[in-house]
C-alpha cells in the first residue's frame, strides 16, 4: 500500500505544478496583451474614406475647399480619405494688413519697457540757488535740477515700467485667423490627419516623418484637446521647432512662426465650429464693441 500512497503524492505534486505554471503564463499573457493594446495605434476603419462632412452654416456662393486626410501612425504618407473645408474659415482672400495688425497686436502686447529718466524733483542736488540773482552778469538760476542743465532732470522722459498692451478689435483678430488658415492651406503648408497618434515615442520617428513628407523646419501639431497624446509628446519634447498646441490657443503669430500646420479632424471640427458661430452670430455688434480696460 505504500508505494501506491507514494506514487499517488507524486501524481498530486505534478498536478499542482502544472495548474500554477498555467496559471502564471495566464497571468503574464493576460498582461501582455494589456501592454501591447495600450502601446498600439487605434484602429482605422478600411480605406479609402471619402468623407461628406455636415457643414455648420452651409456656404452659399462659394464651393467647398477639400482636403486629403493623412495619417500618422507610419513614416510613409498615405491617404485615409478626402473632407471638405468650409470656404469662408479655408478659403477667404488673405488679407495682409489684417495679418500684420494681429502679429504686430501680439508682439506689443507682453512688452514692458523700462527705460526710466529722472524728473527735476528726482534729481540729487540744487537745493541751493548756484549764483547770486545779480552781479555776476550771467543768467538767472535757481537750482541746478533745472531741466535747461546739464545733468538737471528730464521734462517728458520716458518713465518705467511703460506697458504697451492694448486690446485689438475683435474682428480684426477673426478676421486675421481666417486670413492665416487660408493661406496657409493656399501654400500647401496645412494638413489634416486623423490623429496624433504615433506608435513610438522615439524622437528619430517624428523627424523622420517630417523629413519624408517634407513638412519644413518647423512643425506646429493642433488637437482639439490640451492633453496630447503620450508618444508624441515625448518624441517632440526633444525639438524646439515641433510644437504642440490645442485648438483654443490657436493664433496668427504661432501658425506664421511655423512652416507647416498639422490639425486633427477634431479640430478642424471645433475650428470651423468657433469661427462660424461668431461669423454668424446676433450679437456681432456687441462683440466688436471697442473693448475697455476697467470695464465691469
Amino acid at each position: 500500500m505504500q508505494p501506491y500512497f507514494k506514487k499517488d503524492w507524486t501524481m498530486q505534486s505534478q498536478t499542482v505544478n502544472y495548474i500554477t505554471k498555467a496559471s502564471q503564463r495566464l497571468y503574464f499573457d493576460k498582461h501582455y496583451v494589456l501592454a501591447e493594446e495600450q502601446l498600439a495605434v487605434r484602429s482605422r476603419p478600411p480605406l479609402p474614406i471619402i468623407s461628406s462632412r455636415k457643414l455648420t452654416f452651409p456656404p452659399k456662393f462659394k464651393a467647398p475647399r477639400q482636403a486629403w486626410v493623412l495619417n500618422m501612425d507610419t513614416v510613409e504618407e498615405e491617404k485615409l480619405g478626402l473632407i471638405d473645408l468650409h470656404p469662408e474659415v479655408f478659403a477667404e482672400r488673405p488679407r495682409v494688413d489684417i495679418i500684420h495688425e494681429n502679429i504686430r497686436w501680439q508682439q506689443l502686447y507682453r512688452h514692458v519697457s523700462y527705460a526710466n529718466t529722472k524728473m527735476r524733483y528726482e534729481v540729487r542736488g540744487g537745493g541751493k540757488k548756484p549764483r547770486p540773482q545779480k552781479g555776476s552778469g550771467r543768467s538767472r538760476h535757481g537750482s541746478i535740477r533745472s531741466p535747461i542743465w546739464k545733468g538737471g532732470g528730464v521734462v517728458h522722459g520716458p518713465r518705467s515700467p511703460t506697458p504697451y498692451f492694448y486690446m485689438l478689435g475683435f474682428n480684426t483678430r477673426l478676421n486675421g485667423l481666417r486670413s492665416t488658415l487660408s493661406a496657409k492651406l493656399a501654400q500647401d503648408d496645412l494638413h489634416v490627419v486623423d490623429s496624433l497618434d504615433i506608435p513610438t515615442d522615439d524622437p528619430s520617428y517624428l523627424e523622420k516623418l517630417i523629413e519624408e513628407r517634407g513638412w519644413g523646419p518647423a512643425v506646429l501639431f493642433v488637437d482639439d484637446n490640451d492633453i496630447m497624446p503620450l508618444n508624441i509628446t515625448a518624441a517632440s519634447d526633444s525639438y524646439g521647432h515641433y510644437n504642440l498646441m490645442p485648438v483654443y490657443g490657436l493664433n496668427v503669430y504661432s501658425m506664421l512662426k511655423h512652416h507647416t500646420l498639422v490639425l486633427t479632424l477634431a479640430a478642424v471640427e471645433r475650428l470651423e465650429e468657433r469661427l462660424l458661430f461668431h461669423l454668424n452670430r446676433n450679437d456681432a455688434a456687441v462683440a466688436g464693441q471697442k473693448y475697455k480696460l476697467d470695464s465691469v
